[in-house]
């Protein structure tokens, strides 16, 4: 039998957790389909199976076009990085929280307790009620989703865009040490710890080979993602003054040796 899912740890909407104001869905039989799990619905067409599919590509758009326009100095890896923290399920089904769209969702008695699962399903029905906004508005809905996506997504952005400003280190420290045939590896340290709303942190440690060292560690850092756990290893590394400044006098001495050949 169906029911409708409350979840217990839905985000609550406060001052400090502003959402911008969520648009209409101008027609009711999609609205109802929104909410409908294929496995309550009759038919494709009462549910949000299909809604979710196109939703998914606009959101995908939407949110290249935001981060391209953005950042216009990143390559397209980190470009794809980014993107992908804002279309993941995690987030999306973060949104759908905070708009309530739990409490309204019709699904299998069985999703009561799977809490996996129960994220897909909110990051499905949130694709879902943006393809219905904009299928429900031929004239304006790309642009009202467009500019509502913008106004969810830009908190993110702009912590993001700070961090990335920030994302030197590994740059320094290989303009430092590296040379041909060293090696500076970075690994991870332990598997990511799961944080409340889908949200990890990431261990890294950094690992040189070369001018006389051998798989010797640099320096370990954490983050919300592998670079900026990487970026914070290498900050480490360089923080290590006397070790770095070993290893820059040997590779002087190696360049010194070969101009000297040459």
């Amino acid at each position: 039998m169906p029911v409708q899912y409350k979840d217990p740890g839905a985000v609550r909407t406060k001052e400090s957790d502003f959402v911008p104001r969520l648009p209409p869905i101008a027609d009711s039989s999609l609205e109802k389909a929104v909410f409908t799990h294929p496995g309550v619905g009759n038919n494709d067409g009462a549910t949000y199976d299909r809604l979710e599919i196109l939703g998914d590509a606009y959101i995908e758009l939407m949110a290249t076009k935001l981060v391209w326009e953005r950042f216009r100095e990143l390559p397209s890896g980190r470009i794809s990085q980014i993107r992908e923290s804002l279309v993941k399920n995690e987030t999306l089904s973060e949104f759908a929280s905070k708009y309530g769209f739990d409490s309204k969702a019709l699904v299998p008695r069985d999703y009561l307790g799977q809490p996996k699962r129960w994220i897909k399903t909110k990051g499905d029905i949130f694709e879902a009620y943006v393809a219905a906004v904009i299928l429900s508005d031929t004239a304006n809905g790309y642009k009202v989703v467009e500019d509502w996506l913008t106004a969810l997504w830009t908190p993110q952005l702009t912590t993001t865009k700070a961090q990335t400003i920030c994302l030197n280190a590994k740059e320094a420290l290989a303009k430092k040490i590296m040379g041909k045939g060293i090696e500076l590896r970075y690994v991870d340290e332990r598997p990511p710890i799961q944080l409340e709303g889908g949200k990890q942190t990431f261990f890294t440690r950094v690992y040189l080979t070369g001018w006389g060292w051998n798989n010797t560690h640099l320096g370990s850092g954490q983050g919300p993602n592998k670079a900026i756990a990487g970026d914070q290893a290498a900050r480490q590394a360089l923080q290590n003054e006397e070790l770095i400044s070993e290893i820059t006098s040997v590779k002087e001495a190696y360049k010194a040796n070969q101009n000297k050949n040459n």
